[in-house]
């Protein structure tokens, strides 16, 4: 491949997935802890819908009961359980995305980012799992721990290994079709933006108009993940927080209509924004390491392919 002026690195370099990586790490831990107040709220919306029954209310609630500090609570797994998550999450999609692009050249497009994004979720939220089984018990929990460094040990001690991992199903269960449906809205509405709507290829477009498309793309993938994904993310909440010893019991309890309806509206207004932003942090990282915005990778492959022919 040919070099390009301004690239630290090529595509698909060693050095192009650490960039990813590291791009992913910053954006996700950033965007995550600026909506902590939201996600105290969320979660304590998910195990005491009684008390917290309403945002407003709700964050009245906790501002009336535990002051305003209370807002910021678990801030710490927040920054760095999910800028881990989302290192591993974007920089392993780019190296499954080339790699199942490679090794299916002949399938849909759709398949390879449903692959790719399932691929690196897993490994994501196996990183993950122990700041959020930490995170949501600090953020319901007032008396459990203030942040990581009391919460880890005092978890260890009280539950062992298996208390940090005891909602990973759930979590793979509310992560990968969020995962799976995110990517692939994105890449496909990124293609669309520039088939139909700017008529242009991105080559063609300058790097704020590819960032524009980078956000446009990007909340449409977290509108459309979110709704995927609530049914889990209450069952996550239920588990960490003991209201449910397994995920049978947690369904029952919830109720099937409260699993999609419980929490949604402040999931659409955290996650809505929170994608947005990640993508675009996340592109503006890689334009300044003077690479391509992202999506559009499998169009170019085929495009390769068939010019080989």
């Amino acid at each position: 491949m040919r070099g390009v002026e301004g690239r630290i690195f090529e595509e698909f370099s060693p050095g192009y997935y650490g960039i990813c990586t590291v791009g992913g790490m910053l954006s996700a831990g950033a965007t995550h802890l600026a909506v902590t107040p939201l996600d105290v709220l969320k979660v304590n919306m998910q195990v005491n819908p009684i008390k917290y029954h309403g945002m407003a209310s709700g964050l009245s609630v906790l501002w009336r009961e535990q002051g305003p500090s209370s807002l910021w609570r678990g801030w710490s797994g927040k920054l760095f359980g999910y800028g881990i998550q989302g290192g591993c999450k974007f920089g392993l999609y780019e190296y499954f995305k080339k790699l199942y692009s490679d090794l299916l050249v002949d399938r849909n497009s759709s398949l390879v980012f449903f692959l790719s994004s399932a691929s690196a979720q897993v490994f994501a939220d196996v990183a993950l799992c122990p700041f959020e089984a930490v995170k949501v018990r600090v953020q319901t929990q007032p008396s459990f721990a203030k942040g990581l460094v009391e919460g880890i040990p005092k978890l260890y001690r009280t539950e062992g290994l298996s208390g940090f991992y005891r909602g990973i199903l759930p979590l793979w269960g509310r992560n990968l079709p969020f995962s799976m449906v995110m990517f692939s809205t994105f890449e496909h509405s990124v293609d669309l933006i520039y088939r139909q709507v700017l008529k242009r290829r991105k080559e063609e477009c300058s790097r704020t108009q590819q960032l524009g498309v980078t956000c446009l793309a990007g909340y449409a993938a977290g509108a459309v993940g979110t709704v995927i994904s609530n049914p889990a993310d209450n069952i996550v909440a239920s588990l960490y927080n003991r209201k449910a010893e397994n995920v049978v019991q947690a369904v029952k309890d919830i109720g099937f209509v409260n699993m999609f309806r419980r929490s949604l509206p402040v999931r659409i207004m955290i996650v809505g924004p929170v994608i947005t932003l990640q993508w675009f942090l996340y592109d503006t990282i890689k334009v300044l390491s003077g690479l391509p915005t992202s999506g559009g990778i499998c169009s170019r492959l085929e495009e390769e392919a068939n010019l080989s022919i």
